[in-house]
């Protein structure tokens, strides 16, 4: 919701009304990160809820808040400048890769292990 209310505060800012997608590059980098975020956000939750349900619920909050908190900084850097997105980019791969390592680990230690 916070991204989606700053692409809400930017076509206001910039007078971009939708559905145009279009404009100065502040705005379009804003709603790009917007739309980036958008798009992991199912595959975020589907790790995390199998993840917290066949691993261990605390490891997985705990790897779910730095996911969202590693987001949160690469729209911060996104919108800011291109460049900014690239260190939070990975660190939140990163956390994607542990929770399907921990969802994975769970997945076979439940149907493997007596």
């Amino acid at each position: 919701a916070y991204f989606t209310l700053q692409v809400i505060y930017a076509r206001r800012k910039y007078k971009i009304s939708p559905p145009e997608t279009r404009g100065p590059p502040e705005f379009e980098r804003i709603f790009r990160a917007q739309v980036n975020c958008s798009e992991y956000f199912p595959i975020f939750v589907s790790l995390l809820w199998v993840a917290g349900i066949f691993f261990h619920q605390g490891v997985a909050a705990a790897c779910g808040l730095l996911y969202l908190y590693t987001r949160f900084k690469y729209f911060q850097g996104y919108a800011v400048a291109a460049q900014g997105r690239l260190g939070p980019m990975y660190a939140s791969a990163w956390m994607l890769w542990l929770l399907l390592g921990l969802a994975a680990a769970g997945l076979l230690a439940h149907f493997l292990l007596p």
